[in-house]
């Protein structure tokens, strides 16, 4: 086959999957996870559902590709947050608001539980842990965090503090939990 003809088939099942994964992000922001099929999501991409069945099995596959997208545009955006911004304690401040409300912002859907579950799920906390604690490690090491407790560790924590954001009422109360998480970082009293 020539090459524009691969180049064109290609950027065709892109644009399908793109328009697969769009149907399926608005289906599930206004209906929960447990309310999209395989007809909605065809009707509201466009496609016939004999199309859909060619790039996906079933509804499950489809929203766990979505959200692969999202957490790598998740990841993305903190990674952007963290480049505009100066200083280990700055940066990691910026980035655990960021990440706080991206955790605000997705509460309210019980359904999407089983999202975080399997294998990209528990990648991307791995890289986002990993990426916390590289900035956690520079700031301890300008003595701006604690060195008592490891970077991987103090990453976890923050992890783990910042995912109840997603139960909270207010942006508020967010912004208090993100401080007193900020806060549970700073050197111990002795200087460690």
């Amino acid at each position: 086959m020539p090459k524009l003809w691969n180049e064109t088939i290609e950027s065709h099942r892109d644009a399908v999957r793109r328009a697969v994964l769009d149907a399926a992000a608005q289906l599930v922001a206004g209906q929960g996870v447990g309310a999209v099929t395989m007809s909605a999501i065809a009707q509201s991409a466009g496609i016939g559902r004999a199309t859909l069945y060619k790039y996906f099995p079933d509804v499950e596959s489809i929203v766990r590709a979505w959200h692969e997208r999202q957490i790598e545009a998740h990841l993305a955006e903190l990674v952007r947050v963290r480049d505009s911004t100066e200083g280990a304690r700055r940066q990691l401040e910026a980035v655990l608001h960021a990440y706080a409300f991206l955790s605000h912002s997705g509460r309210g859907d019980a359904g999407a539980a089983w999202l975080h579950q399997g294998g990209h799920g528990s990648h991307a906390r791995h890289n986002l842990q990993a990426f916390l604690a590289g900035l956690i490690e520079q700031g301890a090491d300008t003595g701006q965090f604690r060195t008592d407790v490891a970077p991987e560790e103090l990453a976890a924590f923050c992890l783990h503090a910042l995912e109840a954001s997603a139960g909270l009422a207010t942006p508020e109360a967010v912004l208090r939990l993100v401080n007193v998480t900020l806060d549970a970082l700073n050197p111990a009293p002795d200087g460690r």
